[in-house]
């Protein structure tokens, strides 16, 4: 048996302003045709080049308290580790733990947290990486 991955889904307490938040990280878009609006219990935002979805959807008994079973790792496009991090603490991200430099100089990542506390880590660009 196999199965193709839909999208990810976050459970959220403002899925409208979570959403907006990722975009801006991700920089990815609204569905087309299916624009996201305040007010809306599910709001599903999607990479333009490959088509990966994220959907945010407003889950009542959420609890911020409780511990997160699954996370996102993301990966610079363009620039370092060090300035996609500066960039999204200043978009409001939070820094939970700091593991650069964890296996020598030059390796590691951080773990962050968005508007709602739901950690992330931001690993280093590939040109970062050494073989």
């Amino acid at each position: 048996m196999t199965a193709r991955l839909s999208h990810v889904t976050v459970d959220c307490t403002n899925a409208f302003q979570l959403s907006e938040w990722w975009k801006k990280v991700l920089g990815w878009t609204d569905v087309p045709d299916d624009p996201n609006e305040p007010g809306h219990e599910e709001c599903m935002i999607v990479d333009p080049d490959s088509g990966q979805q994220v959907l945010f959807i407003e889950v009542p008994e959420f609890d911020t308290t409780i511990g997160k079973r699954i996370h996102l790792d993301l990966r610079p496009r363009e620039r370092s580790r060090d300035e996609e991090l500066q960039d999204l603490l200043d978009l409001g991200a939070t820094q939970v733990a700091d593991h650069r430099g964890i296996h020598g100089p030059g390796s590691g990542w951080v773990i962050l947290a968005d508007p709602e506390g739901n950690q992330f880590c931001i690993l280093r660009h590939p040109d970062e990486i050494s073989s």
